[in-house]
């Protein structure tokens, strides 16, 4: 199998796929029998980073005599374990400890690397390399008394070690000819881990039905269906994969077994394409065990209400999760189960008066940690310190699952897009800022309408790049106008409670020169969703010019804390550097139009801001440097062209006159 490290170089092989086993040079080595000491192992080399004495203190042992003694003895018995003469693996520094195992081959190790990798395009032998990786449960037979967060972390490990392994089956299932014995093998083996996961069923239903055994789909079917309705799952989805399988093989003849049961009518097609999402109950670390409807809960129902509010997403219900978590079904047995696009999963652990969140974003069929973060924040009051986690939470959701959908669609070929993939491949376009991806933006918009006329967010999009037309001057302006306006206008037909479509139509009115009907409707997109990054920064950008400049500076902050990477990230910069030369505070208005122009889409705009603030500073040779590149986005680009642009008030556009022709564009 291909490692970073391979078998025949690394001189120390770890597994943790099993009974904890450790070779060296191919010879096994013998483990002390302390579990401690094994865990203490298996911590430190999943752990990314130095861990605290303290923290594997509290991990593992129940108040003992003498913990840190004893941690003291589990470290000098791994370093016989893993150190070599000249090669020390077991490294303390001060009050922490850390595990270095880059040169040393381990199970788990290796296929984290590779789900983060992506197994989307894995070979076959490559699939079947990783399935042999899982020779058991992680850490098989360890579990440790009066050890709770130990206990904790190994369940959470081995939920997402199970779930790699069904992805891996998955994908396995799928590359392997269709039907074929290996292929039942591997789908038994899925479905043994997975038995709720729908498309392990519906493959299995579709390899019998390819060998012609109808009697065993039937029987799978029944079974199915009744440990389903058993569990309080649907068991319909099914019923119609296997009348699809009916009707694509055996030429349509019914059956008694996928049938719909008497008085159940089939359920409305969902919309297709659409993401789906579940937020699991997030874990108290800090409560006793068993105890549930604290913050951690109320933290999972809060991000559930705000993604449904960005309406861009299919949100489970809280129920649903909650009633999932209650019988010990874990974020991604919960995700395959659901057959939703993405979990979300976390914990939270009040310690020293603050609140620390750690939260994931999984994408559930590969098992690719999409985000992972640790947010912390005072805990003076608790309301606040979840409303702020909160907020930063949805929106780096929202636009890590809008960046993964826009790298997802741009691999689907153009003539099998749905709406969904249409949508994003536009974003995909819209978010390089110039005149060639614009129109290609367009493009994509309009067939995502067309595919679907109830897309709020398509006609947004649709509006957003009529807007860059008349923002760039990339056309006649008077019609782009009139079309970003229209389009808006369409996005709120489509849904107003979108809180993209106000943005939408808080951006055209700008454009007709509407301020204060603007700054009402990006009002009202951020009152719909507190967390809608592009909201507050459209709120800066309006303020920046004609308005208020310290609300400006503060919704610039504001935007940039709630979406650090996000691609209009320039603008947010921009925002802050306009309003500080308003307020005559120049030389930092030109520290953050540097940082503005250094993102790599900043349009000419943007590099002219950089380039003026600078000049008025009296950093001319800086402001210089900016030239070659303003030339080339526009070669005859001139002060004119960024006044025309903006609504700046006379004393601000005379700075801006000045800056420009102190480096020869005025």
């Amino acid at each position: 199998m291909e490692s970073a490290v391979e078998s025949g170089g690394a001189a120390i092989h770890v597994r943790m796929l099993g009974p904890m086993a450790i070779t060296r040079g191919g010879a096994p080595v013998a483990l002390p029998p302390s579990r401690k000491l094994r865990a203490l192992i298996a911590y430190l080399a999943l752990a990314p980073h130095a861990v605290m004495r303290s923290h594997l203190c509290e991990l593992l042992w129940d108040i003992p005599n003498d913990p840190r003694g004893e941690l003291r003895w589990c470290l000098s018995k791994a370093r016989g374990l893993l150190d070599e003469p000249g090669r020390r693996r077991v490294e303390t520094a001060q009050d922490s400890v850390r595990l270095d195992l880059s040169d040393c081959r381990v199970d788990v190790l290796d296929i984290d690397a590779a789900m983060q990798a992506g197994i989307d395009n894995a070979s076959p032998e490559r699939l079947r390399d990783l399935s042999m990786l899982f020779a058991g449960d992680f850490l098989e037979g360890l579990e440790i008394g009066r050890s709770p967060f130990f206990h904790s972390w190994l369940t959470a490990q081995r939920r997402r070690l199970r779930a790699c392994h069904a992805a891996v089956l998955a994908r396995r299932a799928a590359a392997l000819p269709a039907g074929s014995e290996d292929s039942f093998a591997c789908l038994d083996q899925w479905l043994r881990l997975a038995p709720f996961d729908p498309q392990a069923h519906q493959q299995m239903l579709g390899a019998l039905g390819l060998r012609g055994q109808w009697r065993e789909g039937e029987e799978h079917l029944a079974a199915a269906v009744r440990a389903f309705e058993a569990e309080g799952l649907d068991g319909r989805p099914l019923r119609d994969a296997w009348r699809e399988v009916r009707a694509r093989l055996a030429g349509g003849v019914p059956s008694a077994a996928d049938a719909p049961p008497p008085g159940q009518s089939d359920p409305a097609p969902e919309r297709q394409g659409r993401a789906s999402i579940a937020v699991m109950p997030f874990v108290d670390r800090s409560a006793q065990a068993g105890v549930r409807g604290g913050l951690a809960d109320g933290l999972a129902f809060d991000i559930i209400t705000r993604l449904a509010k960005l309406r861009s997403l299919f949100v489970i219900a809280q129920g649903t999760v909650f009633a999932l978590d209650q019988r010990s079904v874990g974020p991604e047995e919960a995700g395959r189960t659901l057959n939703v696009d993405y979990v979300v999963s976390g914990s939270l652990r009040r310690h020293d008066q603050r609140l620390a969140v750690e939260v994931q974003l999984v994408d559930s069929r590969t098992a690719r940690i999409v985000w992972a973060d640790v947010l912390d924040h005072k805990f003076d009051d608790a309301l606040l310190a979840l409303d702020e986690i909160g907020n930063r939470i949805v929106a780096s959701i929202d636009i890590e699952i809008e960046a993964a959908e826009r790298n997802r669609a741009i691999l689907t070929p153009p003539n099998s897009l749905d709406a969904w993939q249409a949508h994003h491949r536009g974003l995909w376009h819209m978010y390089r800022f110039n005149r060639t991806d614009n129109e290609q933006a367009r493009h994509f918009f309009e067939l995502a309408v067309r595919l679907d006329p109830t897309f709020s967010r398509a006609y947004a999009g649709l509006s957003f790049t009529h807007w860059q037309t008349a923002f760039q001057r990339w056309g006649e302006q008077a019609p782009a106008i009139d079309l970003a306006f229209e389009t808006a206008g369409q996005s709120l037909i489509a849904d107003d409670r979108d809180p993209a479509a106000h943005w939408a139509m808080g951006r055209a009115l700008w454009l007709r020169g509407s301020q204060d009907p603007s700054i009402s409707e990006l009002r009202i997109a951020v009152d719909l969703s507190p967390n809608f990054a592009l909201g507050h920064y459209t709120l800066g950008f309006v303020d920046c010019q004609l308005g208020d400049a310290e609300a400006a500076i503060g919704a610039s902050d504001h935007s940039r804390h709630l979406s650090p990477f996000d691609p209009l990230l320039f603008g947010m910069l921009a925002v802050r550097a306009l309003a500080l030369v308003r307020l005559g505070r120049i030389e930092e208005a030109a520290g953050w139009a540097v940082k503005a122009a250094a993102r790599p889409n900043a349009h000419v705009h943007i590099l002219a801001i950089a380039a003026c603030c600078l000049a008025m500073a009296g950093r001319i040779d800086e402001a210089l440097g900016f030239l070659p590149a303003i030339r080339k986005a526009a070669p005859a680009y001139r002060v004119d062209d960024f006044l025309a642009a903006f609504r700046l008030a006379p004393d601000t556009q005379a700075l801006f006159r000045e800056g420009a022709r102190r480096i020869g564009i005025g």
